[in-house]
């Protein structure tokens, strides 16, 4: 028997643990929130270091691909050998990161420190997930909103951060970011020992013994319609990516340079994307336990296209209610994908997890990196425009195998 059908075995005996999905849910937030401290700190790298566009880029990149790019690894060393433990060393990392950000004095220094806050990030996200799918029951849809609402709870506080703390602290303001991770710790230490009664109690994963004959020529079939799945579940997510970090990274400078808004006042359309997608995120894994995950992709994408090709048209007064319902729907997919990528995966929830949450970030996070030399080049605007089309890539959903009700559901 597999890991995943152990766990779900337990958990459906078990039911839904309420209280390690909160928990875990509240250490994401803090997680995410010590990445969203990073963004909202762009404006004051500005201002003290004059970085570039294109520099805003990098740094982005440096997180995204540091985090990312190391969550496949982390979650396959975690699918052979699972250690709870490395849920409150990721905090640590982080820690060492926040501390290193409040004081760095150059380009450099940032991408280094930013390294920490990253590698934090890649070590925490696939034991997480593990987490949350010993925890969920049958109802996985829901407990993966539960968790991914934390952390996009978390991205969200990025512009409250900046116009709190950063505007009146300057860069030495990071420093609170520490708190975040001692607080992440205190509560991850609650997590530790009922995530290790689970894996002694229902099994670390093993290896499947290999078909032979026509059950092989069977799995090989099935592996090239997972990889095809992957590949087109992976494009989709780095086309959100792209998306997200045009209005995550960039938006505020074109609300200032092209509307004339402040600072803080081109923090509100964002954080508007960013709290209305947190509500998204809750209700589109509810909905998609009813509808079936490829649906509620396919939903979120293409529902969102007509609110991205109009924002960069709109006048101030509409860009609230447009980016508000924007943020809704397209992040209404996004904890379907990791959702998706796990049933493709039976066994390697920790490897699914990663290439959704990590790799596929990762990659879109090269969109940040080119984003902001096209903005370097030919203006914010023209970039903005330029980005409105990438949610028309759901129609690429429709190719996706299934599409019914999750199986977990």
């Amino acid at each position: 028997m597999s890991a995943s059908q152990t766990a779900r075995i337990g958990t459906a005996r078990t039911g839904t643990v309420y209280a390690i999905l909160i928990a875990i849910s509240a250490a994401h937030l803090l997680n995410d929130s010590m990445q969203s401290v990073i963004p909202a700190l762009y404006p004051i790298f500005q201002n003290t270091l004059s970085i570039s566009y294109t520099q805003i880029g990098w740094l982005t990149f440096a997180l995204q691909m540091t985090s990312s790019v190391m969550q496949p690894v982390v979650g396959l060393m975690s699918d052979r050998k699972p250690s709870p433990w490395m849920l409150p060393g990721g905090m640590v990392l982080s820690m060492i990161g926040m501390a290193g950000l409040a004081f760095a004095g150059s380009f450099w220094s940032l991408v280094f420190f930013i390294v920490f806050v990253g590698l934090g990030s890649a070590v925490f996200h696939p034991e997480g997930s593990r987490v949350v799918y010993f925890a969920a029951g049958g109802r996985r849809g829901f407990a993966q909103s539960i968790y991914q609402v934390g952390g996009n709870f978390g991205q969200s506080l990025a512009p409250l951060m900046t116009i709190f703390v950063f505007i009146p602290l300057g860069q030495q303001g990071a420093i609170w970011g520490t708190l975040l991770a001692a607080a992440g710790i205190i509560v991850l230490l609650k997590v530790v020992p009922w995530y290790r009664g689970q894996l002694e109690e229902h099994g670390r994963p093993v290896k499947k013994p290999a078909a032979a004959g026509a059950a092989a020529m069977g799995a090989r079939a099935r592996k090239n319609t997972v990889a095809l799945a992957l590949a087109l579940l992976i494009t989709l997510v780095f086309a959100r990516s792209w998306y997200a970090a045009a209005i995550g990274t960039f938006y505020q400078f074109y609300l200032i340079h092209d509307y004339g808004l402040s600072t803080k006042a081109s923090q509100i359309p964002v954080y508007l994307f960013m709290i209305f997608g947190v509500i998204g995120t809750f209700f589109g894994g509810i909905i998609s336990d009813r509808i079936g995950a490829k649906r509620m992709m396919l939903l979120s994408l293409l529902g969102s296209a007509p609110f991205a090709l109009l924002l960069p048209h709109l006048p101030q007064f509409w860009i609230y209610p447009a980016i508000a319902l924007l943020g809704l729907v397209l992040q209404s997919g996004f904890s379907v994908s990791v959702i998706y990528a796990q049933e493709l995966m039976p066994g390697r929830v920790g490897m699914a997890s990663g290439l959704i949450t990590g790799l596929a970030f990762g990659m879109g996070a090269l969109g940040a990196v080119v984003l902001g030399r096209l903005g370097d080049l030919y203006g914010l605007q023209s970039m903005m425009l330029w980005t409105s089309v990438l949610p028309l890539a759901g129609l690429l959903a429709v190719f996706l195998p299934g599409g019914g009700r999750s199986k977990a559901a």
